[in-house]
């Protein structure tokens, strides 16, 4: 049989009908010890300097998610960046995704990825990039958001790959030699709502990004999960989890959403897969002012499911969703979580210290420190 049938037998079963995530499950969380993040101080984490602000982050990474070792130690990371606005939301109209080196606890700012106007959307959001196995060749997969070249940002947001080369010269490493631009998929009208044009604010906005990707390690078959937003909803607050399949090189196939939040949560933003004791989790992160305000609203912070296959059968973890939020005296701390297969989890600094002092927002716009989640069946925890 071939990878190409075997992929397309692989969907045959897949479900018209996501996994809910519900008012029920997100009324019975309670925050215990186990499930909160520390707090984190002034000490805890440091800008990489300049007028630059950093947020959601990934590594360059091997097909199997971890980290590529690139030399010595060193892994590339990938992150949206904008120069410092007064306003940190004003940043998300000026999105780049940027490289950055880490060694151990030091990083290095390395500029831009892509260069200007290779992307096709007025700004970058986000991603995941992946490092074949001769460690030169890349593919990154991002979201395009907006249309080259507009005079006023718009917030249709569509899913593209393109390939690169790895690089060393004297600025230090680069990807060069882009090529290979292409969309991945579109929207299924019959499944996921269109976001072309329009204006939104955060939190508002309709999704149709963030694809991460991911290697089935059971069969290699290839797919990308990304946030959406569910067709033919009449709620506002219609998140899905979307994938798309690649049936062949170069050719993808959209799937129906595996989780909705439709009447519960607007974004279930960043979504991704880990494989881990043979069983699948996925995770997403989410805000508590994304939540349908008709109903009970979860934490801002790091969510999930797990199951023992991709197309279905998936149960909240904790039998609630939440992996683990933010400490309630600094409830916007930190965001845009990201478990990789060691079950170390990555994130950047957001509006930190202690909340309703009256003070002005406080946008830490750099890595948080590293977490690592204990998993057990449908059980997770905050290592100790």
């Amino acid at each position: 049989m071939t990878e190409q049938s075997s992929a397309r037998l692989a969907t045959a079963s897949v479900s018209n009908s996501p996994v809910r995530w519900t008012a029920e499950h997100v009324g019975a969380i309670r925050l215990e010890a186990s499930i909160i993040a520390p707090l984190i101080a002034e000490e805890d984490f440091a800008r990489l300097g300049g007028d630059t602000d950093i947020w959601d982050a990934w590594p360059v990474q091997d097909e199997d998610g971890r980290p590529a070792r690139i030399a010595d130690g060193i892994t590339l990371w990938m992150a949206l960046a904008a120069r410092r606005f007064s306003d940190p939301d004003a940043r998300h109209d000026h999105a780049r995704i940027h490289l950055l080196e880490r060694s151990g606890a030091q990083w290095r700012h390395l500029g831009p990825v892509m260069p200007d106007g290779f992307s096709p959307g007025s700004r970058e959001w986000s991603g995941s990039a992946v490092l074949a196995p001769d460690g030169v060749s890349l593919t990154l997969y991002f979201t395009a958001t907006g249309t080259r070249g507009e005079a006023t940002p718009t917030f249709g947001q569509r899913l593209f790959l393109a390939r690169a080369t790895l690089a060393e010269g004297a600025g230090g490493r680069a990807f060069v030699a882009w090529h290979g631009l292409a969309e991945i998929v579109q929207p299924d009208l019959a499944h996921y709502m269109a976001t072309e044009g329009g204006a939104g604010t955060p939190g508002t906005i309709k999704a149709f990004r963030d694809p991460a990707f991911f290697r089935d390690p059971r069969d290699g078959h290839r797919y990308v999960f990304f946030a959406a937003s569910q067709a033919h909803s009449t709620s506002a607050f219609n998140g899905v989890v979307g994938w798309a399949i690649e049936q062949a090189p170069g050719h993808w196939e959209i799937l129906p959403p595996v989780v909705s939040a439709d009447r519960l949560n607007n974004e279930l933003e960043r979504p991704h897969v880990v494989f881990h004791r043979d069983a699948y989790y996925l995770f997403w992160s989410t805000q508590r002012h994304v939540f349908d305000p008709t109903g009970p609203a979860g934490p801002t912070g790091l969510y999930g499911m797990v199951s023992d296959r991709l197309d279905g059968g998936w149960r909240p973890l904790n039998g609630t969703g939440l992996v683990f939020a933010n400490p309630p005296e600094a409830p916007a701390q930190a965001y845009s979580w990201l478990v990789l297969p060691d079950l170390s989890v990555t994130s950047f600094v957001d509006d930190w210290g202690p909340a309703g002092d009256g003070r002005p927002r406080r946008f830490g716009a750099s890595f948080a420190p590293d977490l690592h989640l204990e998993l057990d069946g449908a059980t997770a925890r905050l290592a100790c």
